[in-house]
């Protein structure tokens, strides 16, 4: 089951100036900041940004649910009608994470990741 909004991933067409602009706006560096992708915590929330040519960032926003069990969630989504984009994967330090798009068009983001903690 989904247990909250966890974390919202941006594509972003120049890494560079993506990062410098949300750091102006947010208020802070990022916590993460490598060429592959770039990582906010905002009140405990994160804020990612990917670089061009990412294949899972494609051209929109994805919005990352919370859920204890990737593959699971994964699974049990797919048999309520979601069509797999990304299958699970593990993105470093045993976080999870897949995508889907669901009966209406949208791509949801599914994460597993026992660090995350709300400030």
């Amino acid at each position: 089951m989904f247990k909250g909004l966890r974390t919202i991933i941006y594509p972003s067409s120049d890494l560079a100036k993506a990062t410098a602009w949300y750091t102006s706006v947010i208020g802070h560096a990022p916590y993460f900041n490598e060429p592959f992708y770039v990582g906010f915590n905002v009140g405990g929330y994160e804020l990612g940004l990917l670089p061009p040519g990412d294949e899972d960032a494609g051209n929109s926003p994805i919005t990352y649910w919370g859920v204890d069990d990737a593959r699971a969630e994964f699974a049990r989504v797919v048999a309520l009608g979601a069509k797999p984009q990304s299958e699970v994967k593990d993105v470093g330090d045993g976080i999870l994470v897949a995508t889907v798009v669901d009966p209406f068009g949208n791509v949801v983001g599914l994460i597993q990741n026992a660090h995350f903690k709300i400030t």
